[in-house]
């Protein structure tokens, strides 16, 4: 039980920061949580949990919230500050993944006590950063295109810029997480788990996609009301 009340509780931190972070800078709030929760994720990437009857991988939350990121971005920002959102999380990986294998090229001191547990982490990382800088700009840049898609699609249909918000949420987010969720397992952990268990991590990560896709919501209105609360501001100014 301890697992899925860290789940849940890690969603509610994670997704509360994201907004807490744009209520507090802006766009230059969700850039820094995007970067960081892209190295972070990861990391968490490789450790696999039971939760709620499923196996699956720690990274699911906080890919999660970068998809969350570029929906506020691009509801409230634009689509050029989502895709630049997008880039900050390349960019970041790019640095970690270089500054961290760097890292295991030093000869440690005799004193030294971290380096063996450095290596058993970091040593698995360069893949997952790989796998996890084209899977993330593909769904990424994917998701920003459909969101707006979506918006058009309402907007044409029904005449109001506004309304559906949650349609073109969950719309891209759903679709985009099917390419994000089959793309990094099979490209991060094939060769290291049987096919089982290739199958098992995919569906509970997907399955807990969903469920964070559809808990993001209220998120992104949220995110909404702040910004549309600071440019009632800037008008009354």
């Amino acid at each position: 039980m301890i697992n899925e009340l860290l789940l849940i509780f890690s969603v509610v931190f994670i997704y509360g920061m994201a907004v807490l972070g744009y209520a507090l800078f802006g766009k230059a709030g969700l850039y820094c949580i995007s970067a960081v929760a892209t190295i972070l994720a990861n990391i968490e990437a490789l450790i696999l949990v039971n939760a709620f009857s499923m196996e699956q991988t720690l990274g699911n939350v906080l890919f999660a919230v970068t998809f969350l990121i570029t929906d506020i971005l691009s509801e409230c920002e634009g689509k050029k500050a989502a895709n630049k959102a997008v880039l900050t999380g390349i960019l970041s990986s790019v640095f970690f993944l270089v500054l961290s294998q760097s890292w295991m090229l030093y000869n440690p001191s005799p004193n030294d006590t971290i380096m063996p547990s450095i290596k058993a982490v970091f040593s698995n990382t360069p893949r997952m950063i790989f796998a996890s800088l084209i899977v993330y700009a593909i769904s990424q840049l994917f998701d920003v295109w459909l969101y707006h898609k979506w918006w058009k699609f309402t907007e044409k249909k029904f005449g109001d810029k506004r309304r559906f918000l949650w349609l073109r949420n969950n719309g891209s987010t759903l679709i985009s997480q099917i390419l994000n969720t089959a793309l990094f397992t099979a490209f991060a952990f094939w060769g290291t788990y049987d096919f089982g268990t290739l199958v098992s991590i995919f569906l509970s990560s997907y399955v807990i996609y969903i469920f964070t896709s559809l808990l993001d919501t209220p998120a992104v209105y949220l995110a909404r009301l702040i910004h549309d609360k600071k440019e009632q501001k800037k008008i009354s100014e």
